[in-house]
């Protein structure tokens, strides 16, 4: 005999949840996972009404589904807010181009307004070219790093005052096991943190933050939403796959460990005595950073000079083969960048901090200056 739904009590449970383990029709799980939404929207006060709000699109099932309940929310409790889809191309033949074909019938089907920035307009390289130099490993990091950027400076050029991400509480344990992994204190702190970047540009928000990926992927097939499910072919041995793995194999023994995971990054404190970062501005584009010279524009002069290298860790094999290079021919400026970031950029004599010879390339996006 079909079991009833444990909600209305009426219709007939097709699923259940793997939150809470209730089993509930179509449409007791719809109301039940966009109320718990504005529930965690209300309860850390992420809006205020009339706030322009970029909500990052990349045609996966996160953002669509974000994009989707989203303009339901605002419709349904009068958030007053207005709504843009954002997207960043990042140059990702046979991935991206495609993915960006859903974003833009997402545009249409959600009726919101939708921007794409590139990587290629921004800091002159795909990453197709940077895959190229670098190789498939370590590729994630320039990605990753370029993103958040992106991100922000499309949401500049648009007037937004927040930006919403679809990261969930998946996503946000793996964070958190990959930073105690790394033994990265200040990444740690505000890894769980639903709201990240008010001392900075612009605030950006997780309304997922506690809301499963299981669920998420059973809201989008069960409301038949359009999006895009191939994965990054340039990720296959991102570091992020392994703790995933990690933590599916946890959640198979207990369910909860994802949120668990969360609330134990919460609660973890840092000795008194630990220097952390300071939070300043890059001295080139003028984007956050904790470095005077930020990673981003580290990456970049490390691609420009031919040494893609240069950007990854903190002390690499290249950049000190470079200096000794540079320090043979009488040539060594240091450009200290301090902090955990990007340690020490070097650049020669008779060049600029962002130029080497007729490799430099332009920043054409928002940063004021060459990266």
């Amino acid at each position: 005999m079909p079991r009833k739904c444990g909600s209305c009590g009426v219709k007939n449970a097709i699923l259940k949840r793997p939150k809470t383990g209730d089993a509930l029709c179509k449409e007791c799980f719809y109301w039940a996972f966009e109320e718990e939404i504005h529930h965690t929207v209300l309860q850390a006060k992420l809006f205020s009404p009339g706030e322009t709000v970029a909500i990052g699109a990349s045609g996966g099932k996160d953002s669509t589904v974000l994009a989707h309940t989203m303009k339901v929310l605002n419709e349904r409790h009068n958030y007053g807010l207005k709504l843009i889809l954002l997207s960043v191309d990042e140059g990702i033949t046979g991935y991206r181009d495609d993915s960006l074909e859903t974003v833009k019938r997402n545009q249409q089907q959600y009726d919101l307004p939708l921007t794409i920035v590139s990587y290629e307009e921004l800091y002159g390289w795909t990453m197709d070219a940077i895959v190229k130099q670098i190789g498939l490993k370590n590729n994630c990091t320039f990605c990753g790093v370029f993103r958040r950027q992106a991100l922000d400076r499309g949401a500049m050029m648009l007037g937004a005052d927040k930006i919403v991400t679809g990261h969930n509480a998946d996503d946000i344990a793996e964070t958190v096991i990959m930073n105690v992994l790394r033994g990265d204190i200040a990444r740690l702190r505000r890894c769980t943190a639903i709201t990240t970047g008010t001392d900075g540009y612009l605030p950006r928000c997780k309304p997922f933050k506690y809301t499963y990926e299981k669920e998420i992927v059973m809201y989008a097939y069960f409301k038949k939403l359009d999006y895009f499910s191939t994965e990054c072919i340039y990720s296959p041995n991102a570091y992020r796959g392994f703790a995933r793995a990690y933590i599916k194999d946890l959640e198979k023994i207990r369910p909860s460990a994802i949120i668990d995971i969360i609330h134990s990054g919460e609660s973890m404190q840092v000795k008194k005595e630990v220097r952390m970062p300071t939070q300043t501005t890059c001295t080139r584009c003028h984007y956050i950073s904790s470095n005077e010279v930020c990673k981003a524009c580290v990456m970049l002069e490390g691609l420009n000079k031919g040494r893609p290298r240069l950007g990854i860790g903190k002390i690499h094999k290249e950049r000190r083969k470079w200096d000794e290079e540079l320090a043979a021919q009488g040539k060594l400026q240091t450009v200290d960048g301090g902090g955990t970031d990007s340690g020490n950029v070097q650049v020669a004599d008779g060049e600029t901090e962002s130029s080497a010879g007729n490799e430099q390339r332009t920043c054409s996006g928002v940063c004021s200056g060459v990266c």
